[in-house]
């Protein structure tokens, strides 16, 4: 059994770890442990957990992580929407696809922490990219499945789920908010996920399967 850290981003990312990602590597024999960035430190000692105001709170949080001797990876789940802006490689990112700047931005990242346990994945554009995988899972989770058509239309514009933009009114995120106003990131996304299943996701987003594919990659190199 292989050990693999994952530093994520929020609460929405660990669920989606927790519940789905894990029971399926733990198969794989691997054993997948997850940690949330912490944002900032309250008077009373206690961290506030979730999003990222710079780049610094990131490494911060991986330096433990790469220091302990029994994983095998660490890695992270951390959404390209919103990235702070010294974060490695934003400064020079390139003007072409969104493929191609993430490219970019994981190649930047991997050099700036510079340990050879480290995978770095950036989400496109966001964690609720995954779920318009499937529009229809997405509409029949609330009581008024007729906004459907909706979902669907913004599914078509793009070639992939991944592709949904990153702008602050169109990301993945908003543009379900503003279908489904009662959708709350934490409680709903996590189940939509496990509705649409690892399958049909990795089969619609490729980038994120290239990430699910190295990890299996990490069972079969400790087998």
């Amino acid at each position: 059994m292989s050990k693999v850290l994952i530093l994520v981003e929020g609460q929405t990312e660990e669920s989606f770890v927790k519940q789905l990602l894990s029971p399926y590597l733990v198969v794989h024999a691997i054993f997948p442990v997850v940690t949330i960035v912490t944002t900032r430190r309250r008077a009373d000692q206690k961290d506030f957990k979730g999003g990222i105001a710079t780049y610094g709170k990131v490494k911060t949080d991986l330096r433990p992580l790469l220091r302990d001797t029994s994983a095998a990876l660490v890695t992270t789940m951390i959404d390209y929407y919103g990235l702070p802006s010294d974060f490695p490689g934003m400064i020079n990112c390139p003007s072409g696809s969104c493929h191609e700047r993430l490219r970019h931005l994981e190649s930047e990242f991997a050099k700036d922490i510079n340990h050879p346990k480290f995978l770095p994945y950036l989400a496109l554009h966001e964690f609720e990219a995954l779920l318009f995988t499937s529009p229809t899972q997405i509409a029949s989770h609330f009581p008024d499945h007729s906004r459907l058509p909706q979902l669907d239309s913004i599914r078509s514009q793009f070639g992939s789920p991944e592709e949904i933009n990153d702008d602050p009114s169109t990301a993945p995120s908003k543009r379900i908010k503003k279908v489904y106003p009662e959708y709350q990131k934490r409680a709903d996304g996590p189940t939509i996920a496990q509705r649409i299943g690892l399958e049909l996701i990795r089969k619609e987003c490729p980038h994120f399967n290239d990430w699910l594919t190295k990890l299996e990659l990490l069972a079969s190199r400790s087998s």
